[in-house]
């Protein structure tokens, strides 16, 4: 079996690299013996695989189906091994973490430096900035996001249940008719964050269907806390995360509004490429923020 699996591991690096020699040079085996595995393989299997000149390398017909097959097992078994070396062994290494920056900085600090304290072989690169993070291109290996999962190419873990706040100042308030209905917002003024999913189209439910209601106002802003403030000094309506809102809710400063239409289902989601062997640190670290939540729920 481990001679077998040998001459398809041989095969599969030999196409990959683009020949034997290239083979040879990336993987410290000598060209000599990578050429008697696929001889081995093609006789053993009774057909030809390659299609050998001194210029190039191509597969046959056959060629191409068992490498679609072989290379797919072959990555299978590297992520098993990695999978059983993870589970038996200390996290360790670089984690890069992508995060809102006011998230960051006031609610997933505590988090993510706790499990700093309980895995000292982990150090972390933490990238707190409002906006989208490509994470394949800029070799991210979780984000922390607030929202719906949208791209297919990635997969998402929901770390905490989240809820946004509609609200605005008490002197606001008192200088109009306070919205009953969420139409009401088409012609008040309303505080845009462009990081807001929809950005000027508030989403809210009503009989258990999403309604989206289009908002403008004197403010468009690419940071909740600056809209935050806007609404404190009374320009207009506006919607925070929950964690945002609460302490000037709190302090009188904001005052809810619409509570009995607000969305529900919005969730802390830790997103990440798909891959099919997701490395253990990165792992661990999910696994403590689900915990950790749980324990401190989001307000």
């Amino acid at each position: 079996m481990t001679q077998d699996l040998a001459r398809i591991r041989a095969f599969v690096q030999v196409f990959d690299a683009g020949g034997f020699s290239s083979a040879a040079r990336q993987f410290g085996r000598s060209k000599a013996l990578l050429s008697k595995y696929v001889t081995d393989l093609e006789d053993y299997l009774g057909v030809r695989l390659m299609n050998r000149t001194t210029r190039k390398l191509s597969l046959t017909e056959a060629g191409e189906a068992y490498y679609r097959e072989a290379s797919s097992l072959l990555q299978q078994l590297d992520d098993l091994d990695a999978t059983i070396t993870d589970q038996t062994s200390e996290p360790r290494g670089v984690v890069r973490v992508s995060a809102p920056r006011n998230f960051g900085e006031s609610t997933l600090a505590p988090a993510i430096f706790e499990f700093l304290k309980k895995c000292p072989k982990v150090s972390l690169d933490l990238r707190l900035e409002d906006r989208y993070v490509d994470l394949v291109d800029e070799g991210v290996d979780v984000a922390l996001r607030i929202s719906t999962l949208a791209d297919s190419s990635l997969i998402a873990r929901k770390i905490a249940d989240m809820h946004v706040v509609v609200s605005a100042s008490p002197d606001f308030l008192n200088s109009i008719e306070v919205p009953k209905h969420p139409e009401d917002l088409r012609h008040l003024p309303c505080i845009v964050d462009v990081n807001l999913q929809g950005q000027s189209n508030w989403r809210f439910t009503e009989g258990g269907k999403t309604i989206s209601v289009p908002v403008n106002g004197p403010v468009r802003v690419n940071s909740p806390l600056a809209a935050r403030t806007a609404a404190v000094m009374g320009l207009g309506f506006v919607v925070l995360p929950s964690y945002l809102a609460e302490p000037k809710v709190a302090s009188g400063e904001l005052v809810p509004v619409l509570v009995d239409f607000l969305p529900t289902g919005q969730t802390l989601q830790a997103v990440y490429p798909h891959r099919r062997h997701l490395a253990g640190k990165v792992r661990a670290l999910i696994d403590h923020l689900v915990d950790w939540f749980s324990v401190h729920p989001i307000s």
